[in-house]
């Protein structure tokens, strides 16, 4: 998902250089909420890991 967002963040770059600033807006606000989407993801998968591993093996 993070390549998914540097991918976004690449296209808005390119796009800024060459002056197409509308597409440069709408593909740095997609990057950025594919971004948090990751780290929220993150976060939850690893309080699961670690609620999981407190409780011993099943």
């Amino acid at each position: 998902m993070l390549s998914w967002a540097i991918t976004f963040l690449i296209v808005a770059l390119i796009a800024a250089v060459l002056g197409f600033g509308g597409i440069a807006g709408t593909a740095i606000e997609i990057a950025k909420i594919i971004f948090f989407v990751a780290i929220v993801l993150f976060l939850i998968s690893a309080v699961m890991g670690l609620m999981r591993r407190g409780r011993g093996p099943v």
